[in-house]
């Protein structure tokens, strides 16, 4: 019953958004989960885009009382642009849990997908209540209509929180994968993929909800 309910309050949200969650998984081990500093990494060429999206999620931990620091503000910005081995990212793992950060929100695109849909949808009963004949008839310009379908991208973005707790291994907490549907607005992305996000981590109670006045 609860999946149903993340799922179907997932729907909603997801309604007219740029953005649809895929799939989530979090760590069995843990129930709920308390975070008291964050650094948030967005990993993309796009500067602009990463800093609008790290300053949003910021805000979102902040607002709950939980420290946050863009990836921009500690490094370089092109420190997600250039190949870093396996030690160089074990000495920065340590150099952030002496600095009492104690989680990583990584945010990155896996893949991108075309595909084609119909442009035409339904919405009412009328478009449900229809037999074989009618059906056929009124959609036989697929036959002749090359613009009948509409191409679109699909980005395949992953979100994974990690633990750096000085006493615990580096383990995977909680994963999210989001896609990102044929995006034309950076600021709309980001804020649908961000909300989509905050959400997600509310529901799975690894971040607390913000209590409605």
């Amino acid at each position: 019953m609860k999946n149903f309910l993340f799922l179907l309050s997932a729907l909603l949200l997801m309604n007219c958004s740029t953005t649809e969650l895929v799939d989530v998984w979090k760590n069995p081990a843990i129930d709920s989960l308390v975070i008291s500093k964050v650094l948030i990494v967005g990993m993309t060429s796009n500067i602009e885009a990463r800093k609008e999206f790290e300053q949003k999620l910021k805000k979102e931990f902040e607002s709950r009382g939980i420290e946050a620091v863009m990836s921009l503000e500690l490094f370089e910005p092109t420190f997600t642009a250039e190949k870093k081995s396996k030690e160089e990212l074990r000495i920065v793992e340590k150099i952030l849990a002496t600095s009492y950060f104690d989680a990583i929100l990584f945010t990155k695109i896996k893949g991108i997908e075309n595909k084609t849909v119909y442009t035409k949808t339904f919405k009412n009963k009328e478009h449900l209540d229809i037999r074989f004949k009618d059906d056929y008839y009124k959609n036989q310009e697929i036959f002749y209509n090359p613009d009948y379908y509409k191409k679109f991208d699909i980005y395949h973005a992953e979100t994974s929180l990690y633990c750096i707790c000085p006493v615990k291994e580096r383990e995977l907490m909680w994963k999210g994968s989001i896609d990102i549907i044929d995006p034309s607005s950076t600021e709309e992305t980001v804020n649908d993929y961000v909300n989509l996000l905050i959400f997600a981590l509310e529901e799975e109670n690894v971040l607390k909800k913000i209590a409605v006045e």
